[in-house]
């Protein structure tokens, strides 16, 4: 028995499984592999690089290794004039996984046409990608996807230096500058994109590239977006959601006659104007509003949010999202997803606030997870025994001093080259399209830049994209906005005098 004792020892650490030894990124690799895609009709060749890219610091040591993925047309020899579009998903602890395989990139996961999961999980090629006009990175921060800090840092150092709003900017900027530089893009117009959090994450980077690193860009794309730093509290943020709530109720059928028979982007405006003219003073005025006025107003957000009177009154016309969740179908018995309210769920008891759980989100990383691990794996090449996280640890998450829509208005004000459009969906409750609309109208309070914003709407959620219907009108649009956005040859950036002309942003249309 004494004999075999160090054997066995031999046997045990020899067998020790891979998940329980330590893990190392490489900070700096990349992978190259060679592809095509059919894209509007036309066969687009392509390389892929899945790789990793360092952080440093301030003396030049790596900090950190991000995870990128970077398509580039491979049959395109003027990178002169070939977009360069530089894309982010949010969270704060999102990867950049959800715009890359179900929104503009050259492949795409097996879904149904409104978005749900199919079996087998697997890619498919993208028939709408942005390839054809721009290439693409998709950039994955510090723990998302295959992203980690050094680990020799500290954990207080991590968070200090990773996660939070500005300490996100300031290190994702000087990595685009390596990233850009490395690429031998300089020359190259440039996008920003970002979903979500990750709108919050380009609207301070348009300013910090200009500044800290004198990058300009032609393009800035908020996809959902956040509110960017630009407060509405009080009656602001509470009648700002009942846009949404028409949409919902629209969408689910429970609206009076008068309303459902109408066209969805008929119908909004409508009750835009009621929001803006009637609902915010009405809460304004608090008990001041008197009980008549009080159920008068009452009646008309049940109107519109196909609520019933009687719980608006006792929400004292301030209705919270996830109460709406859950009460919106509740005698069915069923609630409604808050970042696509399309999605129905299934709560233990109806009683309740609000849904137990989301049930949006649930079907996307169902059919997430399994396609980009292959993906990355199998297609792009990239083996690694370290975890992909869709969602990292990155809290606590220093919000503190986020001017990032009033960055982006500063951008643009520097830089006339420089445009924005905004990409929402109705039914998206989290970063709803109500606020997208009242963040650039306080962005630009005079109107000087409303010739270069533009608003889209899209019958779908948060990721409107998985819709088939919209990934195509989606992704044309974008196609639309970087033409647009190119100038002329010989134009230069400079702003001529003219008179401002009054009115609504341009460019905004609805669908």
């Amino acid at each position: 028995m004494k004999r075999l004792f160090p054997l066995l020892l031999l046997l045990s650490v020899a067998l020790t499984p891979v998940a329980a030894q330590k893990l190392a990124l490489k900070l700096d690799s990349t992978v190259l592999t060679k592809h095509e895609v059919t894209v509007k009709g036309k066969r687009i060749p392509y390389t892929a690089t899945a790789g990793t890219q360092p952080v440093w610091d301030e003396k030049g040591k790596p900090v950190a290794g991000l995870f990128y993925t970077y398509y580039e047309r491979s049959d395109v020899k003027d990178k002169a004039n070939r977009p360069l579009v530089i894309s982010f998903n949010g969270g704060p602890g999102s990867a950049s996984v959800w715009m890359h395989i179900a929104y503009t990139g050259p492949r795409l996961l097996n879904i149904d046409k409104e978005g749900y999961p199919l079996q087998p999980y697997g890619i498919k090629e993208n028939p709408h990608s942005i390839l054809d006009v721009a290439d693409i990175v998709y950039v994955n921060p510090v723990n998302t996807g295959l992203s980690r800090a050094v680990d020799t840092l500290k954990a207080e150092d991590v968070s200090k230096r990773f996660f939070g709003v500005n300490a996100d900017i300031k290190y994702l900027a000087g990595w685009i500058n390596t990233f850009v530089s490395r690429k031998k893009r300089w020359a190259s117009p440039k996008y920003l994109i970002g979903e979500s959090y990750g709108t919050t994450r380009v609207s301070g980077l348009a300013l910090e590239l200009q500044n800290a690193h004198w990058m300009y860009l032609n393009g800035v794309i908020l996809v959902s977006p956040t509110e960017l730093g630009i407060k509405r509290e009080g009656p602001v943020a509470a009648a700002n959601m009942l846009p949404y709530y028409a949409a919902t109720a629209w969408h689910h059928k429970v609206l009076q006659s008068d309303l459902q028979q109408k066209d969805l982007t008929a119908m909004l405006p409508e009750v835009e104007e009621f929001t803006i003219n009637e609902l915010i003073p009405a809460i304004t005025r608090g008990w001041s509003l008197g009980d008549q006025k009080r159920k008068e107003i009452a009646g008309k957000m049940a109107h519109y949010s196909g609520l019933s009177e009687e719980v608006i009154l006792q929400q004292n016309l301030s209705v919270p999202p996830a109460f709406f969740w859950k009460e919106l179908l509740r005698k069915e018995g069923y609630t409604i997803g808050r970042l696509d309210s399309r999605y129905i769920g299934i709560d233990k008891q109806e009683i309740g606030l609000q849904p137990d759980y989301a049930p949006e989100l649930t079907s996307w990383l169902h059919s997430f997870t399994p396609a980009i691990n292959l993906y990355i794996r199998e297609e792009l090449k990239y083996k690694t025994d370290i975890k992909y996280n869709m969602f990292g640890p990155v809290r606590p998450w220093d919000n503190s001093d986020d001017n990032t829509g009033d960055n982006l208005r500063q951008a643009m004000a520097q830089n006339p080259n420089l445009h924005l459009m905004v990409q929402s969906g109705y039914y998206d409750g989290a970063c709803d399209y109500f606020n997208a609309k009242y963040n650039m109208w306080q962005m630009d309070p005079s109107g000087k830049m409303q010739d270069r914003m533009s608003f889209k709407g899209y019958r779908s959620g948060h990721m409107m994209y998985l819709r088939s219907e919209d990934l195509a009108t989606s992704n044309e649009d974008i196609r639309e906005f970087i033409r647009a956005s190119l100038p002329k040859p010989g134009q230069p950036a400079q702003y001529t005098r003219k008179k401002a002309d009054a009115g609504m942003p341009t460019g905004q249309t609805n669908r």
